[in-house]
């Protein structure tokens, strides 16, 4: 039976780096307290996640499955190094990709609701998608094509299915979720539900971080990069806002900075 691979614990006490120390861009000088994992280390731990991904899922072809927005930078890394291990080695596998848009934070917060608002349309997973705002009991369904299925308060349709929903049916392919980070487990927890139903070979999740949190349902995903303390943390494109996906490290967001870009 796998088991879950080891991750890099920071400790609740971490002082992280100074910002002086790295290349900043000019227009957050202000709005981060510090270089919380340089961008060196994040690729370092990537290669490797990358190899172990190879040694679980390698036998059988591989639909890597995106989160967007936040997931999009270590999902390009991670692929290129599986893509580099297929091509030196003697072992490779078929990979094919593909995307879905989740939303679940207002500021530095997890709403406790789930927004499917585009990407590549949650109909290569599920059907056609027909609404892009959350869909809670008391709001009522709000959607262009009838009879939605209700999941978690969030509106997904179950008529049609295509795209890589009839390839997964039909083939029985490894699917592997990449995701930025893991808070409460809630989104994660929610996608899986979507992506068994369909009935891949094997459905495995790698985030780049955890976090340690109260919040927490107790989901942990089967790669980790790195389990973190609870702090609000930006940068490799991971947002507030929008904003701070331009950074290259992993950093820890000041109030200032939280003051200046809240919604």
């Amino acid at each position: 039976m796998a088991t879950r691979s080891p991750s890099v614990v920071i400790s609740d006490d971490e002082p992280g780096y100074d910002l002086d120390l790295f290349c900043i861009p000019n227009h957050y000088a202000e709005d981060l307290e510090k270089v919380f994992i340089p961008h060196g280390l994040i690729m370092d731990r990537t290669e490797r996640l990358a190899r172990d991904v190879m040694k679980e899922m390698g036998g059988h072809h591989i639909v890597a499955l995106c989160v967007l927005k936040g997931g999009y930078k270590f999902f390009a890394d991670l692929l290129d190094y599986i893509k580099a291990l297929n091509r030196n080695s003697d072992r490779s596998i078929p990979m094919t990709v593909d995307f879905i848009r989740l939303k679940s934070y207002c500021n530095d917060q997890s709403t406790g609701d789930i927004k499917v608002i585009g990407g590549d349309d949650l109909s290569t997973l599920t059907g056609k998608v027909c609404c892009f705002q959350t869909i809670t009991p008391s709001h009522g369904a709000n959607c262009c094509m009838g009879e939605p299925e209700l999941l978690m308060g969030k509106c997904y349709p179950s008529d049609v299915l295509t795209g890589l929903d009839k390839m997964l049916r039909k083939n029985h392919m490894n699917v592997l979720i990449v995701e930025d980070i893991i808070d409460t487990g809630k989104t994660m927890q929610t996608l899986l539900s979507l992506v068994k139903q369909h009935n891949p070979k094997m459905v495995k999740v790698a985030s780049l971080l955890v976090k340690r949190t109260p919040r927490s349902v107790g989901y942990r995903p089967d790669f980790v990069g790195f389990e973190i303390p609870d702090k609000f943390v930006v940068g490799y494109a991971l947002d507030y806002n929008e904003y701070f996906r331009d950074l290259n490290h992993v950093c820890v967001i000041s109030e200032t900075g939280k003051a200046k870009y809240k919604a």
